[in-house]
């Protein structure tokens, strides 16, 4: 029998504070800790995983003289080869370390051990934003706060770009002399990488590296082992948060204007846990470590489990680290996930987090099409390149110009299309399988001029515009049905693609989207989630000139400023809102934040 099991799947009350992990802590941050033993031999290398393992630090016997040395002993018990990979000791009690199920199991067992839970994997939840909401008004809360420029909010996510100008540190004093973080050092990543602005960034691959025998660890030629952001993510996040005023940003054409942060003077510490094969909790949980401990006063994280996959708190690495956090007077945002509108796909469910879905705001980018028949249709695009000329150009559906042989001609795959029976014309795809952009680039390579994207019955009416390579539309269903029943119908068809805009004033705004996860939580039906909604569609804010605007494996352009939708770009409004009511009130603690 274990004692802090409880029916239903929680501690008792008294016992709450130990089973998730929040005891008291002490003031080092999390400490990771290199394994040098080879993993186990056989069978038993391929079947170990990563553990996150609770301990009950008043029960160290005293002949040990930290609890580092402990969780080793206890570690070897059990699996003499193995070593720790993060020995948490400021928001969390316990260690991470890689071991057989059954290892983890009698590991369990063990007196002074409350919890051995296995490793979850993690997945990224992805400038008018701040007149939308209100902040810039003389009376708003950005003028009561002065701007927040001794709040700091952390940032656990893919890493930062740290060159980009929207962590220009002009006009900025001294780093906060609470401040007890640092700027890492590693692959294109350097301390002078940090200014008073971005003022720390750290990374944490520990787990991520430890999984490369089961084939889903790094390529670090590929990948920077660094606080470096090579995929966009965390610059993008980071910068809606804090990012300070730059004018002339935009994707192009599109979204014009001058980009800056909710919170524009807070600082921003960048903790990078989230890699190219994910984000691994026990990576997670030490760098929501380092940053309590480094001094942070707001942490964002928008990652999450897949939708409605949740855990029991006492097992949910990210739930247990946020209590503590919260404890010690951080403010912890987490977003929702994307995989709505059905119900029960909430990620980050736990009470204590303020769980944040996405919701639209009152800007838009539509793009028309008129059919030969004079039927006019509206979709959206972020194409920004050259238009097509204003004249009708010959209409074809994928489908019938694909060699495609496994009934899947419609959806513009790479290879697929026939040149000469596309060349010049704008090509009808339908939405799925391949990445949207990637759609056209297949058919800018055929030679096409144009594409109309259709969403197919799983996307319905939803449309969020990508910034295509060559003139394009995306289009709901009925419209969709419409213009492919056009083309199979008329012996010549024909469009014109008019160039896509930034349409501002839309209403209604917000409208919740629909991609954003919903409850019921399934862990604590009767805890409403998630909080509330922010501004999570189209989102302008920087990013990194390593990673293309659309993520498609073929798009070779770069760009400074990208605009993104999801509920990880909602997240980082709500952290910066809590930043700015810290810089307001700086005695607020997180529970008043959430009201």
């Amino acid at each position: 029998m274990r004692w802090w099991r409880h029916p239903g799947g929680m501690p008792p009350p008294s016992l709450l504070a130990v089973v998730i992990l929040m005891a008291t802590a002490s003031a080092a941050a999390a400490e990771s800790l290199p394994s040098t033993a080879p993993p186990p031999p056989g069978d038993q290398a391929d079947a170990s995983e990563t553990y996150i393992v609770s301990m009950a630090n008043q029960l160290r016997p005293l002949d040990f003289t930290d609890n580092t040395e402990w969780y080793s002993t206890k570690l070897r018990s059990v699996a003499p080869g193995a070593g720790i990979l993060y020995s948490y000791q400021t928001i969390v009690q316990g260690f991470a370390a890689r071991m057989t199920p059954a290892q983890a199991e009698k590991l369990e067992s063990k007196p002074g051990v409350l919890v051995v839970s296995p490793e979850r994997r993690y997945v990224l939840h992805t400038t008018r934003t701040p007149e939308y909401l209100g902040l810039d008004r003389v009376n708003g809360l950005l003028a009561q706060a002065s701007g927040g420029s001794d709040v700091i909010i952390g940032l656990v996510d893919s890493g930062v770009w740290p060159e980009s100008r929207s962590f220009d540190d002009a006009g900025y004093g001294p780093v906060p002399a609470r401040w007890r973080g640092r700027c890492e050092e590693g692959r294109n990543f350097t301390r002078s990488a940090c200014n008073n602005k971005l003022i720390g960034a750290r990374s944490f691959a520990a787990s991520y590296q430890s999984s490369a025998n089961k084939g889903a660890g790094p390529d670090w030629t590929k990948e920077a082992r660094s606080p470096r952001d090579v995929v966009g993510h965390g610059t993008h996040t980071a910068s809606t948060a804090a990012g300070s005023a730059v004018p002339g940003a935009g994707l192009g054409r599109m979204a014009a204007g001058t980009a800056r942060g909710m919170a524009p003077r807070a600082r921003v510490a960048a903790y990078k846990a989230c890699w190219a094969g994910g984000c691994y909790s026990a990576d997670i949980l030490a760098a929501m470590e380092a940053a309590v401990a480094d001094g942070v006063d707001v942490l964002s994280v928008s990652a999450g489990v897949h939708g409605g996959d949740l855990a029991a708190y006492f097992k949910d690495g990210m739930a247990a680290g946020a209590y503590s956090a919260m404890e010690k007077g951080v403010f912890v945002a987490c977003s929702a996930g994307n995989k709505g509108p059905g119900i029960g796909t909430l990620a980050n469910g736990a009470p204590w987090l303020t769980t944040v879905g996405a919701g639209t705001i009152d800007r838009e980018f539509p793009a028309y099409f008129i059919l030969g028949d004079g039927r006019n249709l509206t979709g959206v695009s972020l194409y920004g390149g050259d238009p097509l000329p204003p004249k009708p150009l010959p209409l074809v559906y994928a489908a019938a110009a694909s060699n495609d042989t496994k009934g899947k001609g419609g959806f513009c795959l790479a290879g697929t299309l026939i040149p000469e029976k596309v060349a010049g014309k704008i090509v009808i795809c339908d939405r799925g399988v391949d990445h949207v952009v990637q759609k056209g680039i297949t058919v800018k390579d055929a030679g096409g001029a144009g594409m109309v994207v259709t969403n197919t019955a799983a996307d319905g009416e939803d449309l969020i515009p990508d910034p295509h390579v060559l003139p394009s539309t995306s289009v709901g269903k009925m419209d969709g049905d419409a213009i492919k029943a056009y083309a199979a119908s008329d012996a010549n068809p024909t469009g014109v693609m008019s160039p896509g805009a930034t349409l501002t004033g839309v209403q209604p705004a917000p409208v919740v989207v629909g991609f954003s996860s919903r409850g019921p939580n399934l862990v604590s039906p009767g805890v409403l989630k998630p909080d509330l909604i922010a501004p999570g569609v189209n989102i302008l804010a920087a990013w990194g000139s390593d990673a293309p605007p659309s993520g498609a494996p073929g798009d070779t352009r770069r760009v400074e400023f990208n605009i993104q939708s999801g509920t990880s770009m909602a997240t980082p409004h709500v952290s910066s809102v809590a930043a700015l009511l810290r810089g307001a009130r700086p005695q607020s603690r997180p529970r008043s934040g959430r009201r």
